[in-house]
């Protein structure tokens, strides 16, 4: 599902109400859903807010994809070159000289399981990756303890 946005935090709202929607039709559970939802939101909204300046004549692209085992949200814009992947951790508790921001990707690397900037031409490209829908199988052997290798 493509959406294409004008750069205001209405469209933003539009983007995560889509996904919202279409994950819950997905049979996704609420608490990823949760996660999908404020993760999209804080992307766009850094689109919207930053990229494009709020220039509600500007776009940019949602792209949401379900597969058997992933959601995926891909952000693309036509804004200044931006790699949100590059920011550094914070620190969990906020220090008096900090300076403000940061904490948005945060929350986003909390609520999904892989991010990916790219630049291609001159867009922005940010693919946000959430595994789901993992079957009880699958699900202990991503959870099993590798076995050490220290005797």
């Amino acid at each position: 599902m493509t959406l294409e946005l004008h750069a205001t935090p209405a469209e933003v709202m539009r983007a995560v109400e889509t996904l919202q929607e279409f994950a819950q039709a997905q049979g996704v559970p609420e608490k990823t859903i949760f996660g999908l939802a404020l993760a999209l939101e804080e992307c766009g909204s850094n689109i919207v807010n930053h990229a494009l300046q709020r220039e509600a004549q500007k776009q940019f692209q949602v792209v949401i994809e379900h597969t058997n085992h992933a959601f995926v949200i891909e952000l693309r814009d036509g804004g200044p070159e931006f790699d949100p992947t590059a920011a550094t951790d914070r620190k969990p508790q906020a220090e008096d000289d900090d300076l403000p921001g940061g904490w948005g990707i945060q929350l986003v690397r909390r609520y999904t399981d892989e991010i990916h900037y790219a630049r291609e031409g001159n867009e922005n490209v940010l693919r946000l990756i959430k595994r789901v829908n993992l079957s009880a199988d699958e699900e202990k052997l991503r959870n099993k303890p590798k076995p050490s290798t220290n005797h």
